[in-house]
């Protein structure tokens, strides 16, 4: 029989709260948000607020824990290059959000929001997919195979074979803390100004510390969930989390660039739910959906293809010549 410690209880109870945040938000507000509403409440705001850097927030956590997960070095090196490049985005959104309230305030409603969100947004993509695709093949899989090779006993008995690896994806966590943060927090100040010119600050500030302490949950609850999985179980679960990560922001980023009139939108015959293109970033449009494949096909086709040439194709010749 299992015992529950203080501990377990207080995981669960915090997983409900978010479970049950997500299903109640999903059902009285259709799930979406809309940063550009006018006339809101001030309680309106600070909900939209808190889901915003919520959802925002997730898809950091996942990215940044997946990743970590996936160091195969000691645990508390790992965390390192993590807060190195989490402080210093944080720290850069801080700033960032100062420098666009500064701007608004000075050319008002000339500034073209939209186009600045659709570039960072194309850039921030474009960098991180070509970092987790190296990532996927360099840590999730040779990392894998190379610690099973040898002995499989702890996370840091690497080879020095591997150290290069490992040195180079130390770095490679900074890079990505920096550009899976920034971004998100790029977004969400951009976000935020109509409803701050509407509300005020305090009630921006309000609703960003409400969403930062559920995200806070969720963080704890991946962190946790890491550390009492098995190392393989681990790599499999994050690798599926990382491709889940990347296809909503490819999701999104197409969105932008639609909206702002980079690319065509193509609707397709279909509906979904607001809350899939809130949480999941899949919209009913050629555009968005291509993109979002080509960039499934990049990274697991790419994983497929070198483990192919890599390990089966090797079996299977030596399978046939005995």
């Amino acid at each position: 029989m299992k015992h529950f410690t203080p501990k377990k209880i207080m995981l669960w109870i915090m997983a409900l709260i978010v479970i049950g945040i997500l299903v109640w938000q999903g059902i009285t507000a259709n799930g979406a948000p809309d940063p550009s509403e006018s006339n809101i409440t001030p309680a309106t705001a600070i909900l939209n607020t808190a889901i915003l850097v919520f959802r925002e927030g997730l898809e950091a956590i996942l990215v940044l824990s997946a990743i970590t997960a996936g160091l195969i070095r000691n645990k508390k090196d790992s965390w390192k290059p993590i807060f190195v490049g989490s402080g210093i985005s944080l720290a850069a959104t801080i700033v960032t959000w100062f420098v666009v309230v500064g701007i608004i305030s000075l050319v008002g409603s000339t500034t073209s929001e939209l186009n600045v969100q659709a570039g960072t947004g194309l850039l921030a993509n474009i960098v991180l997919l070509v970092i987790m695709n190296w990532f996927f093949h360099k840590i999730y899989w040779t990392g894998w195979i190379s610690l099973h090779n040898k002995k499989r006993r702890q996370i840091t008995d690497v080879s020095k074979e591997a150290t290069p690896n490992v040195a180079a994806s130390y770095w490679s966590l900074v890079i990505i803390g920096l550009t899976s943060m920034y971004r998100e927090g790029f977004e969400v100040v951009l976000f935020l100004q109509n409803i701050r010119l509407q509300v005020g600050s305090q009630v921006i500030l309000l609703g960003a510390l409400i969403g930062l302490f559920f995200t806070g949950i969720v963080a704890i609850l991946t962190f946790v969930g890491h550390q009492k999985l098995p190392y393989k179980k681990m790599l499999i679960l994050t690798g599926g989390l990382l491709i889940l990560v990347l296809l909503v922001m490819t999701g999104e980023t197409a969105q932008e660039m639609q909206l702002a009139g980079w690319i065509s939108t193509t609707n397709l015959d279909f509906t979904i739910p607001s809350w899939m293109g809130l949480w999941f970033a899949f919209f009913p449009t050629v555009e968005t959906i291509s993109a979002q494949a080509f960039a499934f096909v990049f990274v697991v086709g790419s994983y497929v293809f070198l483990q192919f040439i890599r390990v089966w194709k090797p079996k299977l010749a030596e399978k046939l010549t005995n």
